[in-house]
């Protein structure tokens, strides 16, 4: 049998801009065409940008993008075959309007349909909210002289592999179906998120698939930044033995196009308009954060129709990171540090604020907010004791966070909060001071690794001043003040913060393993107590298994003390 020639069309959508993201499924119709592809597959929700939330719910919105899919399909012919994701009208008169679908479209229109089977709603997913599932997926036939049968699935519908997991969450395993329907060739459009460690669990997983089954599979996957996700790319083809025969770059916009040999027992292939078959990878999960930092930081700045950012820059590590990796995203001349020192601001900090500035080549203001400081504690007088607490350190921060504001509106900019995960979780800020901005590109990022990312920055040359990686974190809003004064020490907070919100260990596990009881108690009283903050949180770019963001879903006004081990209840900060 001749190899099916296949490409992989991995692209960077905007939820929403139909006729954008038609115009780049038109691109790689026309370049699979040219590179005398077969088959040319995009990724999941491709008309619409992933995920397109309640625009699904405007009428307008669907009867569009089917119209843009249209015009799609017109652009193939009878030797090319695309497939591209789309919102689906359900065929019934009950349930869900729409289905998450992939249209094969062949000879100038669409001659075939398949409908997402497993809808999740777990994390950062809402599916069922939106989509109807479907009850069974057809295999596809790819007429030639050489007829293929190709089995379409959409993202979770292959996550459900059962020697994966110790619980599945679906009774239906949708990729042996399509196998036992006939499927010669596996097809996956997905828009799978980014987090550490995810892409090479993905891998296992698709090869599992593979080797289960003994088929060729095509995975290919969204890349870029909406909103608070991040969608890696990585698209893939699996051989029958499991081992890779292309991957796509990570983080970026690709294509290209395999030669997979449906010839029984044959593994070899070749990516043919590609130096090499397999992109190179980020070489540790520092580097592969960092990028995907960048991305979605880049994305949600030019997607939101802006091109410069701001942010507070103190001299400290957080706010040092935040400002490299904005200067590597956007371009170090679209991007505005201001120092607002206070009296407690030391001037080592502001040394080390303007040494980073200058290592970036961003521009730096000096913002002096004393005399407005002064000016509060003078209107407050009246309604502030005699001793300097928790309420003056906060104004300080609030000053800060309308000054940063103010720059931003008038300069047409958006604000960056540069705080990490782990102050984020206990609610080591402010709200209406560091907390203000349009996005928090390190609040996924716990402190620990903070210093990882600031390692990374600087592997070529001293971006980041080694005295602001050896400086104790601190906030400078009172005198000689560290963190550790209010919260125990970064490493043993971060480590039962990965315990409890990523691995989802009890209180009870956490001291069995050995963790301390009382930086237990205290911790997660601290992370349950500061829920109000985090629903006022700016977006939180995710690059964990389970961010602060959108698939964090615990109630506000709640008592949380039974996840505690025993011990008083613990009060939050003030905010």
């Amino acid at each position: 049998m001749t190899p099916l020639r296949v490409a992989l069309a991995q692209s960077n959508y905007t939820v929403g801009d139909v006729d954008g993201n038609a115009a780049k499924i038109a691109r790689a119709v026309d370049r699979a065409r040219d590179a005398d592809a077969d088959l040319v597959v995009c990724s999941e929700l491709s008309v619409t940008g992933y995920p397109p939330g309640d625009l699904l719910e405007r009428e307008t919105f669907v009867a569009d993008q089917r119209a843009a899919l249209d015009r799609i399909a017109a652009r193939t012919g009878d030797d090319l075959t695309a497939v591209v994701g789309f919102a689906a009208r359900s065929p019934g008169e009950t349930g869900k309007a729409v289905r998450n679908a992939a249209a094969v479209c062949r000879g100038g229109s669409v001659v075939g349909t398949t409908a997402k089977r497993l809808l999740p709603t777990y994390d950062v997913f809402d599916e069922d909210r939106y989509f109807e599932a479907a009850d069974g997926q057809p295999v596809h036939s790819l007429d030639g002289d050489e007829p293929v049968d190709v089995g379409v699935s959409i993202c979770e519908d292959a996550w459900n592999e059962p020697d994966v997991w110790e619980r599945p969450l679906y009774e239906d395993d949708p990729i042996e179906d399509l196998v036992a329907a006939g499927a010669d060739l596996l097809v996956n459009c997905s828009a799978s998120p980014f987090a550490v460690g995810k892409p090479a669990f993905r891998e296992r997983l698709f090869a599992d698939h593979a080797t289960d089954h003994g088929r060729w599979l095509v995975f290919v996957n969204q890349v870029g930044g909406n909103d608070e996700l991040v969608f890696d790319g990585r698209s893939f083809v699996v051989a029958p033995d499991g081992s890779l025969a292309c991957r796509l770059a990570a983080f970026e916009e690709d294509f290209a196009v395999c030669e997979v040999p449906l010839d029984a027992g044959t593994v070899a292939a070749a990516a043919t308009d590609r130096d090499e078959a397999l992109a190179p990878e980020p070489d540790d999960d520092a580097g592969e954060a960092w990028d995907a930092i960048a991305l979605g930081l880049r994305d949600y700045v030019h997607k939101s129709g802006f091109e410069d950012v701001a942010l507070g820059l103190s001299g400290g590590i957080d706010s040092a990171v935040t400002a490299a990796v904005a200067a590597d995203a956007l371009g170090a001349e679209h991007v505005l540090a201001l120092g607002m020192p206070t009296r407690y601001t030391s001037a080592e900090s502001e040394a080390d604020a303007r040494a980073v500035a200058e290592n970036l080549g961003i521009e730096y203001r000096d913002v002096p907010i004393e005399e407005t400081f002064e000016a509060f504690e003078s209107q407050l007088a009246s309604v502030l004791d005699e001793e300097f607490g928790v309420t003056e350190e906060n104004v300080q921060a609030r000053v800060r966070g309308t000054t940063l504001m103010a720059v931003a509106n008038e300069e047409s900019r958006l604000v960056l909060a540069t705080g990490n995960r782990s102050e984020l979780a206990v609610g080591y800020t402010t709200l209406y001071g560091d907390m203000v901005g349009a996005l928090a590109p390190l609040a996924d990022v716990p402190k620990t690794d903070v210093y990882e990312l600031a390692e990374h920055a600087n592997r070529e040359t001293e971006t980041i001043p080694e005295s602001v990686v050896r400086k104790p974190p601190s906030a400078e809003l009172r005198p000689d003040q560290t963190d550790e004064d209010d919260l125990p020490p970064y490493a043993a907070l971060d480590a039962v913060l990965a315990g409890y919100v990523d691995e989802g260990m009890t209180a009870d596990d956490l001291v069995a393993v050995g963790h301390d009881r009382e930086t237990v108690r205290e911790v997660l009283g601290l992370l349950h107590r500061s829920e109000h903050k985090r629903w006022q949180a700016p977006p939180v770019l995710k690059v964990s298994p389970k961010a602060f963001g959108v698939g964090w879903r615990y109630p506000l006004a709640a008592d949380y003390d039974g996840v505690l081990p025993d011990g008083p209840p613990n009060r939050s900060r003030e905010e």
